[in-house]
This record gives structure tokens, sequence and C-alpha cells, in this order.
């Protein structure tokens, strides 16, 4: 889905080996959050083992952005593994510059990101 004016945050839930992979696509404010806050609701109402959110296509984040990805892993805990894919500076810079990669494990892409899953779900 593209995004728009009128629609500035694209959101999708898929599932890969039965990890559950949150994408998000455009601008996370303060006016898009809700949209975000649900879709990751609506990833973990399935009670999946891990999640991954994909931020690859966002164009800025917000610092609410980032506190809706504490929130979610303080939410989890250690019941649900959880990975963020940010392969692209407005997603992986904030994150980075506000140390939230040292709570939530940052990959360049999804599929590095299942490995790493895969791997960490073995140990």
């Amino acid at each position: 889905m593209a995004v728009s004016a009128r629609d500035p945050i694209t959101t999708s839930v898929a599932h890969r080996d039965g990890v559950a992979v949150v994408s998000i696509g455009g601008e996370i404010d303060l006016s898009t959050a809700p949209a975000f806050e649900a879709v990751i609701a609506e990833a973990l109402d399935e009670d999946p083992p891990a999640l991954v959110i994909e931020l690859s296509e966002v164009t800025f984040m917000a610092s609410v952005g980032l506190r809706i990805l504490a929130a979610t892993q303080e939410n989890v805990g250690n019941s649900i593994q959880i990975a963020v894919v940010a392969g692209n500076a407005a997603a992986s810079r904030p994150v980075q510059l506000t140390g939230l990669d040292n709570l939530i494990s940052l990959y360049p892409t999804v599929d590095e990101a299942l490995t790493a899953l895969g791997q960490a779900a073995c140990e």
C-alpha cells in the first residue's frame, strides 16, 4: 500500500516461519502512532514466539515511535523475542542515538533478524 498525504503510514502483518513480521512504512509521529501501536497489538494477539518490527520503509520516526518500541519490549518481557529491522537512517539512527538498540536487537534486513531469532530459539 502506498503512502499518501492523507495516509502518511502503511502497516501490515505477515508470518514467516511462525514469526510475526510487522512492516511499517512512512512517518511515525504523534498522528500515526495509534496505527503503529494497533498493528503491533494485532500481531501480538496471535501470541507469536517472536516478533520482527520492520521499519526499513519508515521515512521519519519521532520520539513517540521510540516510546512504542520500548513499551512493546517492556510489555512482552522475555515471553516473546523482539527484533527491529531498520535498514535506513530514518529508523536506525534514532534507535541508536537513544541507546534503544541496547534493549532491542537491531538488524539491517528481515532475513538477518529471522536468522538471529531462529538461532536464539535453539540456544
